[in-house]
């Protein structure tokens, strides 16, 4: 038995039972073959005392290949496995890889921040072969050029089926494990390239109602904050600096701590998160003008200054702690029983993992009260309400989990009623209301490319010009006549069981060449599949920028803007009656090739299917009346017989 595994002495730790069921989905799919595993699991759920009972847990490759990896890409996440690792292994020596802290290369567990590791040559003193385990922190990260740079140090770049050795069929590198609350990738870029398969999943909604993580109230506050200016900075989130000058403005500020007054007075610990140190500056001087005893920290702060700041914020010395960027990953604050969302974000995982401060159990709370600043759902914001599947437009005022569980499921109740009562689904248009059936009337096919409504929700996610060619497809077209078209999945594809539930796709449909072939279009190929509506369109949006001209893609270019073109004008003219032509000051060069997109993708037939389903419902709903004013005249009831 190697050495490290004789002298290894773990405490005795009383695991949850959802921890033992993760650290054994693991071991079994080692004991599979496969290497390289994620763990999804919600923001306080203990992820780092998996990572620490892993350790023991999973075999040595060999009498040698015994060591451990953690990797981490913030000082605070390092810290915090050094602690754990030290306590759980106290026989057991652990390194430190991080800043002037240089590990020897040798020790049973090394803890490392990802910036120190790819600085200079310090990687190669890690020899790979003696390595069984490589744990990464905040997996979401780990398709990043950096954790890259290591995996492929320890052979871990490639598939799993590749990390065999051919004369043994053992692994010929260690084995990689994952862990994050948010796995999606907000850029697009593909988890897969690091990690094979995700072997557990435990989000926050199930851990709250097992009563592992605190119960969470939502209240949405609209800010009048004006983003729809701000620029898109290189993840595809909001440019830091244009959004601090739209939302670190004194009437802005003014709303965010009138809003804290009036929806949590009650709080004793609230986080502030904001978008850079101006508005931490802005929004701190904010709660002082109005009496509160407000603080800050940034990660300017001084280290002893900022653990004495989180040291007096954790014993309830103050009630208001304002940050940037330093409290989103690994920070332990239990008592935090309030949280301001400041900033706008487009970023699903940012805010999760802001929400993520304020869960872990507290004796001194019953919940904690997210206030989520919100601006207008046409800016793209992503905000509480889509967590949970419901219309990033929808307003909250102290809801809970339980509150937004219900009406999604009625919601999706509602949604799968309608597919059932008015199929084929892929053109439903109707709504139910006050028990009575109400159409969107078109009373032409131009009404129908003429109406915008369809885009509104992904055009508050995506700056592209996406339009709406059917129920759950959009479509994002080129100038050469190529396109991306991005739909929801149908429940019955088998597929969708193999990419963890994914709930929509993206393909690309390529325009032929004239005469190379029979259709104009080569065959469909997928470009990704994604869990979420904002994950999907921000992948395919990170794929056109690089296959589309961004000048002809982009909503906001001049171009479209100026007067359509006469060509425009003729094609759509020939579905206007000829003595109500459409003119050059009744529409936009930019809104002209919408409506042409969503011609050219089936809007004709689209609206014959809606014609023909009025039609049905019309006829059923006069053979439903006529069979009333039967059934009243047969009627019999005691009282005066009406004459």
């Amino acid at each position: 038995m190697p050495g490290f595994i004789r002298r290894l002495f773990s405490s005795k730790i009383q695991l949850r039972d959802y921890q033992e069921e993760c650290i054994q989905s693991v071991l079994r799919s080692l004991q599979d073959g496969h290497r390289r595993l994620g763990v999804s699991l919600a923001t306080g759920s203990g992820k780092t005392v998996i990572f620490t009972q892993l350790i023991e847990r999973v075999k040595a490759r060999s009498e040698s290949a015994t060591q451990t990896l953690i990797l981490a890409h913030r000082r605070e996440l390092v810290e915090q496995a050094a602690r754990h690792c030290t306590n759980t292994y106290p026989n057991a020596s652990v390194d430190i890889e991080m800043g002037a802290l240089h590990a020897s290369g040798h020790a049973d567990i090394t803890i490392a921040s990802l910036q120190s590791i790819i600085s200079k040559d310090r990687l190669t003193k890690f020899d790979s072969a003696r390595f069984k385990l490589v744990l990464v922190d905040e997996a979401h990260h780990i398709v990043a050029p950096g954790y890259m740079r290591v995996l492929k140090h320890f052979g871990l770049d490639t598939p799993a089926e590749s990390a065999t050795s051919p004369e043994n069929g053992e692994s010929s590198c260690p084995a990689l494990v994952g862990v994050s609350a948010t796995f999606s990738r907000f850029d697009g870029l593909r988890l897969g390239a690091a990690i094979d398969r995700i072997v557990y999943h435990r989000d926050y909604v199930d851990m709250i109602e097992a009563k592992w993580l605190s119960d969470v109230i939502f209240t949405t506050v609209t800010s009048t904050a004006d983003i729809s200016c701000v620029r898109s900075g290189p993840t595809g989130d909001f440019q830091t600096g244009d959004l601090s000058r739209a939302v670190n403005t004194d009437r802005v500020n003014d709303i965010t701590v009138r809003s804290w007054f009036a929806k949590a007075p009650d709080r004793k610990s609230t986080l502030v998160f904001c978008v850079d140190l101006a508005h931490v500056a802005g929004l701190t001087n904010a709660f002082r003008r109005y009496g509160v005893d407000a603080r800050f920290v940034t990660g300017d702060t001084s280290k002893v200054e900022r653990a004495a700041t989180l040291e007096a914020f954790r014993r309830g010395e103050f009630p208001v702690l304002v940050n940037c960027g330093v409290f989103i990953e690994g920070t332990d604050i239990p008592n935090i029983d309030c949280i301001i969302l400041a900033r706008p974000t487009r970023s699903r995982n940012l805010l999760v993992q802001m929400i993520g401060r304020g869960m872990r159990l507290h004796k001194e709370k019953s919940n904690c009260h997210i206030v989520d600043m919100v601006s207008s759902l046409e800016t793209g914001i992503v905000t509480t309400p889509t967590l949970f599947g419901l219309d990033p437009g929808d307003l909250l005022d102290k809801s809970s989990v339980d509150d937004m569980k219900s009406w999604k499921e009625r919601r999706d109740e509602e949604s799968l009623r309608r597919q059932q009562a008015y199929s084929p689904p892929q053109t439903d248009n109707t709504s139910e209301t006050s028990g009575s059936v109400s159409f969107t009337d078109y009373s032409s096919v131009f009404d129908l490319i003429e109406d915008t409504s369809g885009e509104k929700h992904i055009r508050a996610i995506s700056q592209y010009a996406w339009v709406q060619v059917g129920r759950d497809r959009y479509v994002l077209a080129a100038p050469s006549g190529s396109y991306i078209r991005l739909e929801k999945i149908a429940a019955a594809d088998e597929k969708t069981q193999l990419d963890h539930q994914a709930q929509y796709r993206a393909v690309e449909v390529r325009a032929l060449p004239p005469g190379v072939a029979k259709s104009p279009f080569a065959a469909p190929r997928e470009i990704l599949k994604a869990l979420t509506f904002a994950d999907a369109v921000h992948g395919s949006d990170k794929y056109a920028s690089e296959v589309f001209p961004h000048v002809f893609i982009h909503r906001y270019q001049r171009w479209r803007k100026e007067p359509p073109t006469p060509g425009q004008l003729e094609f759509l003219n020939k579905l206007r009656p000829k003595e109500q032509p459409l003119v050059a000051a009744e529409i936009t060069k930019g809104r002209a090739a919408d409506m042409i997109t969503k011609i050219k993708h089936g809007a004709k037939g689209r609206f014959a299917d809606l014609e023909a389903r009025k039609r049905r419902m019309q006829r059923r709903a006069l053979r439903l009346e006529q069979r009333d004013a039967l059934r009243q005249r047969e009627r019999v009831s005691v009282g005066p017989v009406v004459s």
